[in-house]
């Protein structure tokens, strides 16, 4: 993808997606550059370049993030977050978040037929935070989940059970371009065009998604604040069901929000998964 410059190779990431699985078990311990840097097998220097290099920010200071957001105990807001966003545009306030997005939601006559005549190319790939499956169509990303959350066979059979209709074709070369670009905010690089998704929804859940794509990059909110971004108030629990049902993870946010209380729960993929994504955005945010 233009724009792009070669820094960082996708395998690179791994000893990333590793060092940030340890810091999230292990924050409480407060582990050293040096612990963490043999738990992946490298130097103490090498390592603090490889992770700067794939998570944009040092290990010490990700941790320090991690232990905050933990910290936190209750979540209190005064202007909303929503009316900031729009203000600012989707991509929110921060001055790293150059990744854009331009999502285009099936006909409600493709919807129901489930991806007939769709091809989905797909393909596992390695992120900041671990193994990825990413599914694409010609008109952009329709699936990414985190493959380590429950293995590959069943990542892929849920995709699968999601556009039951869909063709599938397995292609490495296709997907790369669109893992680099939605990484690349983990680095700081800019796109020259936008990453397009293509979802597929009710004009419930997309209106929800939608909400969620105007939540600033680094700041969460909580279900209560979309249920009124989409004129639901009442409708908290009907809220919660489509964020859960979002099939684009990271790139439709899903992982910004939180109970009210601050309590950070309910992933579809993980709980440790969310707590390292939003300590890794705040970082990024200040930083």
């Amino acid at each position: 993808m233009p724009g792009l410059a070669p820094s960082f190779r996708a395998d690179g990431y791994e000893p990333v997606a590793r060092a940030i699985d340890y810091l999230v078990e292990n924050f409480e311990a407060a582990p050293s550059l040096e612990a963490v840097a043999d738990e992946v097998g490298l130097s103490p220097t090498h390592f603090q370049r490889v992770f700067k290099a794939g998570a944009g920010v040092s290990p010490k200071r990700f941790l320090q993030f991690l232990a905050a957001n933990e910290a936190k105990g209750a979540f209190r807001r005064g202007e909303s977050v929503f009316d900031a966003a729009l203000s600012a545009g989707l991509s929110g306030p921060s001055r790293l978040h150059d990744l854009f997005l331009v999502s285009e939601a099936m006909t409600p006559g493709a919807y129901r037929r489930k991806g007939a005549g769709i091809v989905i190319r797909h393909a596992f790939v390695i992120g900041p935070f671990g193994e990825s499956l990413i599914g694409a169509t010609d008109k952009g990303v329709c699936w990414l989940n985190f493959a380590g959350a429950c293995g590959r066979a069943a990542s892929l059979a849920e995709m699968k059970r999601d556009w039951p209709a869909a063709e599938f074709v397995e292609d490495a070369a296709f997907v790369a371009p669109l893992a680099r670009a939605a990484f690349a905010f983990a680095r700081g690089e800019k796109l020259e065009r936008p990453l397009g998704l293509y979802v597929q929804g009710t004009n419930f859940q997309l209106k929800v998604w939608e909400a969620l794509l105007r939540i600033p990059f680094g700041e969460t909110v909580t279900y209560g604040d979309v249920a009124g971004a989409v004129d639901a108030p009442s409708a908290g629990r009907a809220v919660g069901a489509a964020v859960g049902a979002n099939m684009i993870s990271l790139l439709i946010p899903c992982h910004r929000v939180i109970l009210a209380s601050g309590v950070i729960h309910n992933y579809r993929w993980g709980v440790d998964r969310k707590k390292a994504i939003l300590a890794l955005e705040a970082a990024l945010r200040t930083g």
